[in-house]
């Protein structure tokens, strides 16, 4: 919470991060490589309604927007665990995450195997 009684920016961008990372890096997942080499080349966060501390714990909604060779774009809708799915979302977010060879220092191509887990996502 901040000054003015709301989740502030920083909490909310970690709070999407804390929701990305067991969904992709979970042992066993296609994506756990990623892990070890990945970096986020964008993050864009719209503020649509007011979230406080009461309306945790977050419902937060993650989807495939774009796939590409060597990136994707997650989705983000949050909204207070009370509220009705269909409601507006009071945050929309999107990261854009891109593969990276932490030897080489350079981006990498995506594998068929994280391809296919992140393509059954896409909206």
């Amino acid at each position: 919470m901040d000054a003015f009684q709301h989740v502030n920016h920083a909490r909310m961008v970690t709070l999407l991060e804390e929701a990305r990372i067991p969904w992709l890096l979970e042992p066993g997942r296609p994506t756990a490589e990623l892990g070890t080499g990945c970096v986020l080349a964008d993050l864009r966060v719209r503020y649509r309604g007011q979230l406080r501390h009461e309306d945790t714990p977050l419902d937060i909604a993650m989807w495939i927007e774009r796939l590409r060779a060597v990136d994707f774009t997650i989705g983000y809708e949050v909204r207070a665990a009370s509220a009705a799915p269909d409601s507006p979302p009071a945050v929309t977010a999107s990261t854009q995450i891109a593969a990276f060879d932490m030897t080489a220092q350079r981006l990498r191509r995506l594998s068929n195997a994280e391809r296919d887990y992140l393509a059954q996502w896409k909206d």
